[in-house]
């Protein structure tokens, strides 16, 4: 699992079946201190996330599937969380 940003929407015309009723996010994954980490990602939400919430992804092929509740849903990434704070002790 992964902390990430939400970036953006992806809007698609046409897309497998198993993602029919499904939001498409852009996800940037977030480092230590909210750095960006690598390129953005697109995952599928699964909890409601809105643009510029922090969120938790999946990066597992099944456990981004099972997140989806769709048997064989062709996904890499879910998200699974939404975060409201992260507390690292000093």
């Amino acid at each position: 699992m992964i902390v990430g940003r939400v970036v953006g929407p992806l809007v698609a015309t046409h897309k497998h079946r198993k993602f029919e009723g499904s939001t498409l996010l852009l996800v940037q994954p977030l480092g230590e201190g909210d750095v960006s980490r690598g390129p953005a990602l697109l995952a599928v939400d699964t909890v409601g996330a809105g643009v510029h919430e922090k969120v938790l992804l999946v990066l597992d092929g099944k456990a981004a599937g099972d997140a989806m509740q769709k048997k064989g849903a062709p996904v890499d990434a879910a998200i699974v969380g939404i975060i409201d704070y992260v507390d690292i002790p000093s």
